[in-house]
């Protein structure tokens, strides 16, 4: 009995050593961070706490959240190997904005515009110095418009959207998996700010055709008989009957002169 206790308290101990050890096992997944942060050996980085530290960026904040660009940021950041880099322009750059640019964008267009303003990989500012080329943005899909021209400038950089330049004043976070650099202008995609090309002119009306005059038929040696006109003939009847009643009548004159010569003894 004593052996078969001992066995039983022994099975307990274990299975109670296996339930703690897997309630901890469960804990420890869901506390792990993603595969990038693991990498990185850091917590995946929330894009507005790291803006919102300096408050110098309430209108980028804003167009962030009402576009919903801020929450696929950081539900790339979650998820991504290669990181972000973000140009945060200021408020003093929104505020150098003519008047009506932003409201002259649609909903879509300015997405688009938050969407450019976010590199699909991480950039320190030693590897933006080097890089040449167009580069693509979040707005450029696979590979697509929206880009940039990036100038190193001493040990800064420039970046050209083709209608305007920007500076990279400042580093906002440097920590992968998001860099953030501060812009002193709006990027302006040459897309939506570019020039428009001409409205093409109207095509020129087509000219009338020209109607084609029937030749005459050419003469085959017979010739034909004249249209024949109602009140041409009903004339012709009228005179021709008239000249019949005025011989019948001078006939019946002559016939009596000649009765009254027979009559008098002149023949």
């Amino acid at each position: 009995m004593a052996s078969s206790a001992s066995r039983l308290l022994l099975l307990a101990a274990l299975l109670a050593s296996a339930a703690v050890l897997a309630t901890a096992q469960k804990a420890k997944a869901k506390a792990a961070p993603s595969p990038a942060a693991a990498a990185d050996g850091a917590l995946p980085t929330n894009v507005t706490a790291v803006l919102e530290k300096s408050g110098k960026y309430t209108t980028f904040l804003r167009l962030l959240h009402e576009s919903r660009v801020d929450t696929q940021i950081n539900s790339q950041l979650m998820d991504s190997y290669n990181g972000l880099t973000m140009f945060a322009p200021t408020d003093a750059a929104f505020a150098d904005l003519k008047a009506g640019t932003l409201n002259s964008l649609s909903s879509q267009d300015q997405i688009q515009l938050m969407l450019y303003c976010v590199l699909p990989r991480f950039y320190s500012l030693s590897m933006l110095t080097k890089l040449g080329g167009p580069v693509n943005t979040q707005a450029s899909g696979a590979d697509g418009p929206y880009k940039y021209k990036i100038k190193p400038s001493n040990n800064n950089v420039n970046i050209s959207t083709g209608v305007n330049w920007a500076l990279l004043s400042t580093v906002v976070s440097k920590d992968f998996p998001l860099a953030v650099y501060s812009v002193d202008k709006v990027p302006l995609p040459y897309e939506l700010f570019g020039p428009k090309p001409p409205t093409p002119a109207p095509a020129p009306a087509p000219a009338p055709s020209k109607s084609k005059t029937k030749k005459p038929k050419k003469s085959t040696g017979i010739a034909e008989p004249p249209a024949a006109d109602d009140s041409t003939a009903d004339d012709t009847t009228t005179k021709s009957a008239a000249a019949d009643g005025a011989g019948v009548a001078r006939w019946l004159a002559a016939a009596g002169v000649l009765g009254s010569c027979i009559l008098s003894g002149l023949f």
